[in-house]
């Protein structure tokens, strides 16, 4: 149970926690499934996409955008349509687009007075430099799977976080939406974490594979935590 706050950085990761990644999925995936006349219920399309980015993610490293490309790929096989090139690059394509939940870019700043603030992203850097003016703050660093060659629940990628920093593991808070990308592998590391259990149509999981854990704190929002933090 997380008692206190004192720490003297907060790594956050980005999409699912800080940008609502899930209307973003929608936004690319639904059109596709459409044109082929395929429909599925929002949480089994959540719990696919979970299922294909992880297959995506593990073995040797590729990029979130071959990641992606998987996805889709993926999703046309198994609700057995064929795919355009366009309409597999829509996934990838439409990061750009996705947006911070409504409570991130005020929760940061509040929490940007007292810490200072991280960045811990399955992501590609050119893709995250395009959602990072819309979270506005500042990030004392970034570190993504494109520099680690590595997804998380992998640790090598917290490995290289916890390096950036330059901190014991004891002076950092890692906050997540996923239990099994963030709670887990960081608290393996000797990191607090917090879970932010944002609403989503496949509820206490949402676009992620289910894993047991159980994080320090709970909390349903971003700004529930710049509350609990006094911020």
């Amino acid at each position: 149970m997380l008692r206190n706050f004192d720490f003297d950085l907060i790594t956050f990761d980005c999409y699912g926690t800080l940008v609502d990644w899930e209307t973003g999925i929608f936004s690319a995936l639904k059109p596709v499934l459409a044109k082929h006349g395929k429909s599925i219920p929002d949480a089994e399309l959540l719990e696919l996409y979970g299922e294909f980015e992880a297959q995506a993610e593990s073995g040797e490293y590729r990029s979130y955008r071959e990641v992606l490309r998987s996805v889709a790929h993926n999703f046309a096989q198994t609700l057995r349509f064929t795919p355009t090139l366009d309409e597999i690059e829509a996934l990838p394509n439409s990061v750009q687009n996705w947006r911070p939940w409504p409570d991130t870019a005020k929760a940061l700043q509040r929490l940007g007075r007292r810490y200072r603030l991280a960045i811990i992203s399955n992501i590609d850097d050119d893709l995250f430099e395009m959602t990072r003016p819309s979270l506005g703050s500042n990030f004392v660093h970034v570190t993504t799977a494109q520099q680690a060659r590595c997804y998380k629940p992998g640790r090598k990628i917290f490995r290289m976080a916890l390096e950036n920093a330059g901190l014991p593991s004891e002076r950092i808070l890692h906050v997540g939406q996923s239990i099994y990308h963030d709670v887990v592998p960081a608290q393996s590391l000797g990191l607090a974490t917090v879970w932010v259990n944002r609403p989503s149509p496949r509820a206490g999981i949402g676009a992620v594979v289910k894993a047991k854990g159980t994080p320090d704190l709970e909390v349903p929002s971003l700004a529930s935590l710049a509350d609990r933090a006094a911020c």
